[in-house]
């Protein structure tokens, strides 16, 4: 069965939460963990726009919280599919918190989701190839395969010496 190619900007998502005293910790900021699954839901909106299927979560790479996010802050998730697998993607996510009475936004985090397609008895199932545009969709792409050995090297389930990509990081040929 020959998948239909789709764009990468076709699975872009924007998502915007309002940080409320429910989502905070004793300081007012916004706790990780709600963020997290707020990355998580806004990632399988892009993943499912690119697959047009059910999808879970297969990995979440290293997520750093750069600043603080304040009660009242205003969150926004991008997230878009950079590159597709045979039967996953990953889905490219920067979060960005706002302040809306005095207009400051900063960037606060980014991440790499990993989402793998199902169909309704869970097996998996293959996706479409992605096609990046814009130069920075081209760059995100070209280094997918390399996070995606690193991933499987990290997850036990490729061995660094058949990691390639990788490898050509650090050694010249």
């Amino acid at each position: 069965m020959s998948l239909k190619k789709k764009f990468a900007k076709e699975s872009f998502t924007i998502m915007n939460e309002l940080v409320l005293p429910n989502d905070t910790n004793t300081l007012n900021n916004l706790m990780g963990g709600r963020l997290l699954h707020w990355m998580d839901i806004a990632a399988a909106i892009s993943a499912q726009k690119h697959c047009n299927r059910i999808v879970v979560t297969a990995s979440v790479d290293n997520v750093s919280f750069k600043h603080p996010i304040k009660l009242g802050d205003v969150i926004t998730i991008e997230a878009k599919v950079t590159r597709a697998f045979n039967t996953s993607v990953e889905v490219r996510l920067d979060v960005w918190a706002e302040n809306i009475p005095s207009g400051a936004r900063q960037k606060s985090n980014e991440a790499y989701y990993t989402f793998v397609a199902v169909d309704q008895s869970a097996r998996t199932i293959p996706v479409a190839e992605v096609i990046p545009e814009t130069a920075e969709e081209i760059e995100l792409f070209n280094g997918a395969l390399r996070r995606r050995q690193l991933r499987l090297v990290l997850g036990g389930k490729m061995s660094p010496d058949d990691a390639s990509e990788l490898k050509a990081l650090f050694f010249k040929a």
